[in-house]
């Protein structure tokens, strides 16, 4: 053969390991080819290597340390574990209570803070102003102060600045309503001044009730805290004293500055709000129909505040041992505390008549201030 004329022999000495080549004479061309085999070889040496060596990866996280191997199976768990943390935080907003499933108008990444309020609830007293906070704090969008704040009408208060006020507000989102009231605003001089030169683009709402019986009923409230019998002597009023000796003079004649008769004189109030703010900034909301079908009543608050319908009858049910509706959710049914709907006492129906027709030439001429008649009985 060609080859054993170059390579006449190879002989190993396996004691001493020497090597000794005999009539070796290489070409340049067999040379190259020698290099070219070899290279091949340990090519395919190397690939054999990689392919049975397994390269260990340790990817650490803050929670957990997962081990891959290299090549395509990490690529592969590497991309599940990213396609399974995105569906952990999906499901995480999913499960976060948003109210009305639109987020109650916040982003994720929104922190809540203390607004001033965007709608004031400015009374009247005795009118129902109590379960309308509570029935429209139902709605995802809206969120109330705690209790009556009382920052417009008193003094001590107003004199603090508004970043009381505002500390006094609850946490909101931006896309939310802070709602305050309280009833007294209507019924003090400074407050529309007050309240616009907070915010003179405010939403107020106005609750009010057939005039007698909201006499009746702030009367029962009186009489309720009155914890002793005042003096015949006195200035004040003994709510000791029945309703009817308190509301009619001796000469037959209408007591007006009788507290609660002068409240219910309500477009002597409504005048100087409507010299302050736009009849279309204040919402007049019918106490009487609150109580019969409070749905009807929040279904125009809802439009009046460009919000979405989410109240309705399913919200409410009738206490029969109240006498009024109460408060459905779905963690729990809620009704005024024993505080809210006393019982009236019985007043003489002549009476009643008698401050009918009293209060109807007054609730004339609210009905024209306002623009709407509520139908109240005239006797």
């Amino acid at each position: 053969m060609p080859e054993l004329e170059d390579f006449s022999a190879i002989s190993i000495c396996a004691n001493t390991n020497e090597i000794i080549y005999k009539n070796f004479r290489p070409t340049r061309a067999k040379l190259a080819l020698a290099v070219f085999v070899l290279s091949v070889v340990s090519l395919v040496l190397a690939l054999h290597t990689l392919c049975s060596a397994q390269t260990q990866v340790f990817i650490y996280s803050s929670e957990t340390s997962i081990y891959l191997n290299s090549g395509d199976r990490s690529s592969s768990i590497h991309a599940s574990l990213q396609k399974h943390e995105q569906q952990r935080l999906i499901q995480e907003v999913r499960n976060t209570d948003f109210g009305d499933g639109s987020g109650g108008g916040r982003s994720r990444s929104e922190r809540p803070q203390r607004r001033l309020p965007h709608v004031l609830i400015i009374g009247v007293r005795k009118c129902g102003t109590r379960a309308l906070l509570e029935m429209l704090n139902l709605h995802p969008r809206i969120v109330k102060a705690s209790g009556e704040v009382h920052f417009f009408d008193r003094d001590d208060n107003y004199r603090r600045g508004l970043e009381f006020y505002r500390a006094k507000m609850p946490e909101s989102y931006e896309r939310q309503i802070t709602i305050e009231k309280s009833p007294s605003y209507f019924v003090t001089s400074e407050a529309s001044e007050r309240i616009r030169a907070m915010n003179a683009s405010i939403k107020l709402l106005l609750i009010v009730r057939e005039p007698v019986v909201r006499a009746i009923s702030d009367y029962t409230q009186l009489r309720s805290h009155t914890p002793t019998r005042v003096p015949s002597n006195a200035s004040s009023p003994s709510h000791d004293q029945s309703f009817e000796e308190l509301a009619v003079r001796a000469d037959g004649t209408i007591n007006e500055s009788y507290r609660p008769i002068a409240l219910s004189i309500y477009h002597n109030f409504m005048s100087i709000w409507l010299e302050t703010f736009s009849r279309s900034q204040i919402l007049i909301v019918s106490g009487d129909t609150l109580i019969t079908r409070p749905a009807t009543e929040l279904a125009k608050i809802e439009s009046f505040l460009n919000i979405e319908p989410r109240l309705g009858p399913r919200n409410f049910y009738f206490n029969k041992t109240k006498g009024f509706y109460c408060i459905k959710n779905a963690s729990a049914d809620k009704c005024l505390k024993d505080t809210k709907g006393r019982k009236h006492p019985d007043v003489n129906p002549d009476v009643i008549s008698k401050l009918r027709r009293f209060f109807s030439s007054h609730n004339q001429k609210f009905y024209e201030l306002v623009g709407e008649d509520f139908g109240w009985p005239e006797s």
